[in-house]
């Protein structure tokens, strides 16, 4: 399977290798870097880790090595259903969405250092309140946490990362950029609606195989009073601000810059996880922690950045992945029970 889109491929006439050198050289180095860090934190971290995984509590390290990469194995085989699923898309020049190389990186270079003052900002913010640092993630997202969450919390956490990373930088690019530019308007709606049927049903059935989430076994009216507010909470404090500054700006800066749509993906995925620096899980108390929860942040973000910026470059479209791959599988499906909890519901 290659990540190479032809509908992103450069003008006729460039020369083939060296388009094609960037996202060889990145996928290599990508391949050996995911090689290490597992190599060497079954080294270091043999029989435990030092995280607080209620979800995952009885893994031994190889457990969780092993569930690890069949994720990553899942969101290739995922890739490769969604390249068959739209390769007949010949609508697209992705590249061209965004400016020349030269503003594309003052763009690129002042949009990440605002993500980073972002998650400065959440980091004050909530430790002010004294609440878990705001990331993309809720505290106890995906893992669970024995750490006390509150409502006020959750509110603030969700409209603090809307107004960040969503309202402010579309706000910002729109007065420059069209929706199509931007990924906001769909160029395919058939296919579209084809790949997110596709990837959401995978997805899911990967989600409940692989996760077994208690979400289903809560009873039924709990069930669906839980999963809608889950919805609303998770899809402004996670998945908008994840598309629109990731996915719907980024994406398109990253490609002009690499030349590579394989780079492209990677430099998404990077910037996704990067977005979970302050996990509540992670622990950055002394040197082999902070490094097993770098490792851990690229193991369980790398993946899921990757398909969601694999999903972007395909179609065109920066709100496919939020229905494919975000807003329903995997956090309303496995993150309800969490809300159920905070908000006390019953």
């Amino acid at each position: 399977m290659s990540f190479v889109d032809s509908s992103t491929a450069p003008p006729s006439g460039a020369p083939a290798r060296r388009s094609r050198l960037p996202g060889h050289w990145s996928l290599w180095a990508a391949a050996a870097a995911w090689a290490a860090a597992n190599i060497a934190v079954a080294l270091t971290s043999p029989t435990a880790l030092p995280f607080d995984w209620p979800a995952r509590t009885e893994l031994a390290t190889w457990e969780v090595l092993a569930e690890t990469n069949l994720a990553m194995l899942e969101v290739l085989l995922l890739m490769g259903v969604v390249s068959w699923l739209t390769r007949r898309r010949s609508d697209l020049r992705i590249v061209e969405r965004a400016p020349g190389r030269s503003l594309a990186l003052r763009e690129t270079v002042g949009l990440l250092a605002y993500g980073v003052l972002g998650l400065l900002g959440g980091f004050f913010l909530a430790r002010a309140f004294g609440w878990h640092p705001f990331g993309l993630h809720l505290a106890g997202t995906l893992f669970g946490t024995h750490a006390q969450v509150d409502r006020a919390e959750v509110v603030t956490w969700a409209a603090y990362n809307f107004v960040i990373y969503a309202v402010v930088p579309l706000l910002y690019f729109r007065r420059k950029y069209s929706p199509t530019a931007l990924g906001l308007r769909s160029t395919a709606r058939k296919n579209d609606l084809l790949v997110i049927g596709v990837v959401l049903a995978l997805e899911t059935w990967f989600q409940i195989f692989a996760l077994q989430p208690t979400s289903l076994d809560l009873p039924a009216g709990l069930l669906v009073r839980g999963a809608a507010l889950t919805f609303v909470l998770y899809l402004f404090g996670t998945v908008l601000p994840a598309m629109a500054f990731v996915y719907a700006i980024l994406i398109p800066r990253f490609l002009r810059l690499t030349g590579s749509p394989t780079a492209t993906v990677l430099c998404g995925g990077l910037t996704y996880a990067g977005l979970h620096l302050w996990d509540a899980w992670t622990v950055f108390t002394s040197p082999g922690p902070a490094a097993l929860s770098i490792a851990f942040l690229a193991f369980t973000y790398l993946g899921p950045g990757m398909i969601k910026s694999f999903l972007t470059l395909r179609t065109g479209n920066a709100w496919v992945h939020v229905w494919a791959y975000h807003a329903f599988a995997p956090h309303t499906l496995v993150d309800t029970p969490h809300i159920v909890d905070v908000f006390r519901l019953r």
